[in-house]
């Protein structure tokens, strides 16, 4: 559905974005990540046609985005972080201007507007002047303007900042409803975002694609360490410190700390290794009981920070596969530079 080739952005010496390539499938959600001022909102505005790159190419439908700019965004609707709603209007009559401003049939408008209202879920303020809404409620508004021409793809560039926990959740649940009948494509700087509603993951720093994939590819690809929290009853009968030690000559455990009460330990495990059974094992064969036996794997998060503060392990990473796949553009928003 949308295929991005080579896109880089320069703004005199400084490059904002180099040589990105990536390719979204239909019906997919794609979640673009990275730090403050990584590229993601550069690359955003340069897939939705609002930036022109310095070098590249993006085709939506196999539609090129700059030769042929009006049939290409006819399928495309954008979301900005910052959205620009007209506050002295009623959300019906924002909604009738957006639909003029998309060349839709007069016919036509009535129902586009009527079916936007219903799916943003809108119904109870749709009379109501935009000015006097809460902003979660101008985010909807928002939404439903860039679904109002039926578009195949939907880009949403950070579209919960700023919202209290009930109205994100909201959100998050309308981005979910919007994502069954089209490509996605957001951005975030919330993690959690993305492992919910996210089928595959673009890691972008310093205007650089650093990784890609699932969020369990990503994960797995990490080659992190997992650790295990362990605690024994008694803090082990008063033994917690040749336990410590019978703990770090385990098959596969590395450093062990010994954590805020007595009997209380974290285990740093090796990549591939699972530590558990030995764990349990020593606890039997040591005559004490074991309440708590958790494991921690690595996270989004971990392999995010990893990639992001470590260049070695960035370069190192294997290449993405092909991307066939792409939905949701989730991306962590970046400070423009």
């Amino acid at each position: 559905m949308i295929e991005a080739r080579g896109l880089t952005r320069r703004y005199g010496d400084f490059t904002a974005v180099r040589d990105v390539s990536f390719s979204v499938a239909d019906g997919e959600i794609l979640g673009i990540l990275g730090p403050n001022g990584a590229g993601k909102t550069t690359t955003i505005r340069m897939i939705t046609g609002f930036l022109p790159p310095s070098e590249g190419q993006v085709t939506i439908n196999g539609r090129d985005l700059f030769e042929d700019p009006v049939e290409a965004r006819r399928m495309l609707g954008y979301l900005p972080e910052n959205v620009a709603l007209y506050s002295e209007m009623r959300v019906d009559e924002y909604l009738a201007f957006r639909a003029k401003l998309a060349a839709m049939k007069k016919g036509d408008q009535h129902a586009a507007i009527d079916r936007a209202v219903s799916a943003c879920l809108l119904g109870g303020v749709r009379h109501q002047i935009i000015s006097t809404l809460s902003k979660g409620y101008r985010q909807r508004v928002g939404l439903a303007a860039a679904i109002l021409h039926g578009p195949r793809v939907l880009v949403l560039d950070e579209p919960t900042v700023g919202l209290d926990p009930n109205q994100i959740i909201a959100i998050r649940e309308l981005i979910r409803d919007l994502g069954r009948e089209r490509t996605l494509i957001l951005s975030t700087h919330i993690l959690p975002e993305v492992e919910q509603l996210c089928d595959r993951v673009l890691i972008i720093d310093r205007g650089r694609l650093i990784a890609e994939g699932t969020p369990k590819e990503l994960e797995e690809r990490s080659r992190g360490r997992s650790h295990l929290t362990v605690s024994f009853k008694h803090g082990g009968n008063g033994l917690a410190n040749g336990i410590a030690e019978r703990l770090a000559a385990l098959p596969g455990v590395g450093a062990v700390a010994a954590l805020d009460e007595p009997g209380r330990f974290r285990l740093d495990v090796e990549p591939d290794q699972d530590a558990r059974e030995a764990v349990f094992q020593l606890a039997v064969g040591s005559g004490l009981v074991l309440l708590e036996l958790a494991e921690k794997k690595v996270s989004l998060e971990d392999v995010f920070v990893r990639l992001t503060q470590d260049p070695a392990a960035a370069a190192i990473a294997p290449a993405p596969a092909p991307a066939a796949a792409v939905a949701v553009a989730v991306a962590v928003e970046e400070e423009e530079q």
